[in-house]
């Protein structure tokens, strides 16, 4: 599935989803990612999507979404994988560009040591790079990294990258307890962004099922040490913790919807029952999909989610 939603974003509003990279493809198999362990972890850029297709694909989506009196206010380059991993990246941005939408690109900052991954993210007009730790033990550890990568020339990146972008640059921060959310981390982390200069620095937990099942959430108190921390150092530093709200949109199709939400956005029950007042369905739409093995439960810090099976998860991506 190539679009997706729009779907609720603590950081974009109502953001259109765009997949250009099949199922999880990355450079990174992070604990906390809620697709899963990476089914293959690579560095070298290819081709995936034709971009027209992409292009015609999100068309056809937008349209669609307008038609149903749904808004969007971001394109979002969110991919099952790394999106920097597609050598196409660069023309499927200006080819988007002609809808008349911004671009947003949400990329884990892998490649961003590259000189032509740089030139491409530019032209972009929001760009979220992911800085989980500056010391290559915790990076290693939660970020599970190809083992060709550098963090040291990552950072190196990121700096220049900043020095020539010219649209908003943000950047996230996922805390993982006993790993990464200790003070004298996240003072590295500080000391870093200070230099980096972003917009806005997102602090974020895993408030959906994560790819380990050891993986909590920091206690109260630390996230709001390292909230204070970063404070200390910029201005403008936001939680990302919350729940996005329920605000998924309905296109017309309630299965075709739901499903292709679920694949890259676990849902929470409350968000799935005003779904189905929406797709005015009743819950049994939901235990049929159950029944059928289409759909699944998980149990999350207090919170029913739900989500394709793995398998469906993986013949719909590829669509």
């Amino acid at each position: 599935m190539i679009a997706y939603g729009p779907v609720p974003s603590r950081r974009l509003g109502r953001s259109m989803g765009i997949n250009n990279i099949p199922p999880t493809i990355c450079s990174y198999s992070c604990v906390y990612c809620q697709l899963g362990c990476s089914k293959k972890r690579q560095v070298d850029r290819t081709a995936f999507y034709e971009p027209k297709k992409v292009l015609k694909t999100v068309r056809d989506k937008v349209q669609k979404v307008k038609q149903h009196g749904e808004t969007i206010d971001y394109l979002t380059i969110v991919s099952d994988g790394e999106p920097t991993l597609d050598i196409n990246l660069g023309h499927e941005i200006e080819l988007l560009k002609s809808l008349g939408l911004k671009i947003a690109v949400i990329t884990n900052a892998s490649l961003i040591w590259r000189e032509d991954v740089r030139e491409e993210l530019l032209i972009a007009d929001w760009v979220s790079l992911k800085m989980d730790s500056m010391t290559v033990k915790a990076w290693r550890r939660v970020n599970r990294p190809h083992g060709t990568l550098n963090l040291q020339a990552i950072l190196n990146g990121a700096l220049e990258f900043a020095k020539r972008y010219r649209g908003k640059l943000t950047t996230e921060t996922m805390l993982v307890k006993g790993v990464n959310d200790t003070d004298t981390s996240i003072r590295e982390v500080a000391d870093f962004l200070a230099r980096l200069k972003p917009a806005t620095i997102y602090l974020a937990i895993p408030t959906k099922p994560p790819a380990e099942g050891w993986v909590e959430s920091p206690g109260e108190k630390a996230i709001n040490r390292a909230f204070q921390i970063l404070s200390k150092r910029m201005d403008q530093v936001e939680y990302l913790i919350g729940y996005e709200g329920n605000a998924f949109a309905f296109t017309g199709n309630a299965e075709e919807d739901l499903l292709s939400i679920t694949a890259v956005h676990p849902m929470r029950r409350e968000a799935v029952s005003d779904f189905l007042v929406r797709a005015k369905v009743d819950w049994k739409f939901i235990e049929d999909l159950i029944a059928q093995g289409k759909l699944i439960e998980a149990k999350f810090d207090g919170h029913t989610f739900y989500m394709p099976k793995l398998q469906d998860m993986n013949n719909q991506r590829s669509t």
